[in-house]
């Protein structure tokens, strides 16, 4: 099949993946009259009516239950990831499709839309840790808070974001926001609770519209033009009105370069094998595909995987701690449950110990698909025989379980996690014989001990309501967060990218996605990877491509 424009021309950016990190760099590049080619393995379900919008993929599977290699096709008009990924964590295999985007604006089509920035203190993540044992936690990110500062602003307004000033934050590190719609009953309780707690609960950073209807949309395709994500806001607009270009459902499968620099991108599309040239070539298809393509483009200049003469690619894998706490309510009556509204960070470094965020989480997926997902979690778990035993009595389940849906509110605990060099993700084969990714990751007892201490101190401060705390910070199943196997730093021993997030001993190859954080922080990663993409861009445009512009497709 010929492709609508072009495809043979030597492009300024190639750009593997549309999510936060590859949609804002290429609606930069794109903007400043740059020939921008976007390569998306995912379907663009702008405009295309088999899009699933407003549901969870789930809901159309025809039975409960857990995502599964049979469910592809509605994976990808939902907008998820569709290849089973092994976990090998643990002497008995474990197997599951991770709940993280591909299509057109990756994850962020189905992120939670909170746009928090990092700390400064994030930037130094040594300072914050007395012990931190076998990990490769670097004494310093390569650039700081203050670099990364009017970036960050400049996301913020380009996300169209809404929400308050955290007031545990330094004035040079608040943003400035759009002011967002008053806070629900529930969540107004629980804010004036914390506050009586003496705790600095503010409006969570917002990239939503608000629109009449918004139901958060939290793990699904919004159907209201509500989400701001690198869709809307960057690749949409980057194609629309600066003439970049996009192939969906394109399978990039290597990378050819020879020991100086990467020279082309080679794809799969409907079933044909063709391959593009640019100027500089941009993988940022997520913190687990990105290695993957790396690794698979080995050759014999690079025999251990393209940019992996340091041997990091893959490793120091990050997925965050997470926890949910659902809380029911002083209100009596009906309230809505369905916004990410608040925050706070009292415990983010607070006595000595530097934990992580909390922050409203919205509405839980519906009943049917916690059930689903709990089988799940007993069949791959140590009593895999348990799980035909949770079936037998889900119909008595289901009620306790849609009363936890509708009639709690949820917080979430977002606790630093620990790079490790043989927590790792690399290509393999399954029983199949067909490629494939595994991971390994364990959660250390230092690691632990951070956990139970948040966990104990929500426990403290949440004391006069009933709650249920959901303990999922040990589950290797979340992986959202994903991030952290192309690190960068100043030192190719140890890292993969330089500063400006170029591949080491390549003069054109970049990574723009989350596989570049050497430390994960304390909270959502969405807004340090767009505002590292307008930095990289910025950088771009000075250097690298800041010549004559081409003539526009």
């Amino acid at each position: 099949m010929s492709e609508p424009f072009d495809i043979d021309q030597q492009w300024d950016a190639v750009i593997v993946g549309t999510g936060m990190g590859g949609a804002t760099l290429g609606y930069a590049l794109a903007r400043a009259g740059k020939r921008v080619l976007f390569l998306e393995k995912g379907l663009n379900h702008t405009g295309n009516p088999d899009a699933l919008l407003g549901d969870y993929a789930e809901a159309h599977f025809g039975r409960d239950e857990a995502p599964m290699p049979a469910h592809r096709d509605t994976l990808a008009k939902a907008g998820r990831y569709q290849a089973p990924l092994d976990d090998r964590s643990k002497p008995r295999l474990n197997t599951f499709i991770p709940f993280v985007g591909q299509g057109s604006g990756g994850s962020t089509a189905l992120y939670g839309m909170a746009l928090e920035r990092f700390f400064p203190a994030d930037f130094t993540p040594r300072s914050a840790f007395a012990d931190v044992g076998e990990s490769s936690l670097p004494d310093a990110w390569p650039i700081s808070y203050a670099e990364l500062a009017p970036h960050y602003a400049a996301a913020e307004a380009l996300f169209r974001v809404r929400g308050s000033a955290d007031p545990l934050r330094g004035e040079d590190a608040r943003g400035h926001f759009m002011t967002p719609p008053p806070l629900t009953p529930a969540s107004d309780e629980l804010f004036k609770f914390f506050e009586n707690q003496q705790l600095h609960p503010y409006r969570l950073p917002m990239a939503c519209e608000f629109v009449p209807g918004c139901e958060g949309c939290q793990g699904y395709l919004c159907a209201k033009e509500c989400k701001n994500d690198a869709n809307r806001i960057c690749l949409q607009p980057a194609i629309r009105d600066h003439r970049a270009c996009l192939l969906d459902a394109c399978e990039v499968l290597r990378v050819e370069a020879d020991s100086a620099a990467a020279r082309s991108v080679v794809y799969r599309r409907h079933g044909v094998e063709r391959s593009v040239r640019a100027d500089i070539i941009v993988l940022a298809a997520g913190a687990l595909e990105t290695p993957r393509l790396l690794l698979d483009s080995a050759s014999a200049d690079w025999p251990d995987g393209l940019a992996n003469a340091s041997g990091q690619v893959g490793r120091n894998l990050m997925r965050h701690h997470i926890d949910l706490y659902l809380i029911e309510p002083k209100l009596k009556g009906e309230f809505d449950n369905r916004q990410k509204e608040f925050a706070f960070n009292d415990f983010y470094q607070a006595d000595g110990q530097k934990l992580g965020s909390v922050q409203s989480f919205g509405r839980l997926p519906p009943a049917r698909m916690l059930a689903a997902s709990l089988v799940d979690d007993l069949r791959q778990g140590p009593m895999p025989w348990s799980a035909s035993l949770f079936s037998m009595v889900k119909p008595a389940v289901n009620p306790v379980l849609r009363q936890m849906v509708e009639r709690r509110m949820v917080l979430a605990t977002t606790i630093e996690d620990f790079p490790y060099a043989d927590n790792q993700v690399m290509p393999s084969h399954g029983g199949d014989g067909q490629a494939r990714l595994s991971m390994q990751y364990r959660v250390r007892p230092r690691d632990q001990a951070r956990i139970d201490a948040m966990r104990a101190r929500m426990k403290a401060v949440l004391r006069p309501y009933a709650f249920l705390l959901i303990k999922q910070a040990e589950n290797n199943q979340r992986i959202a967060h994903v991030c952290g196997t192309c690190r960068f730093g100043d030192d190719p021993r140890d890292s993969v990218l330089d500063k400006h997030n170029r591949a080491h001993g390549l003069a054109n190859l970049y990574v723009l996605d989350s596989s570049f954080f050497p430390s994960s922080g304390g909270t959502n990663p969405s807004l340090t990877i767009a505002a590292n993409a307008l930095r990289v861009g910025a950088h771009l445009l000075q250097t690298v491509l800041s010549g004559e512009t081409h003539e526009t497709v």
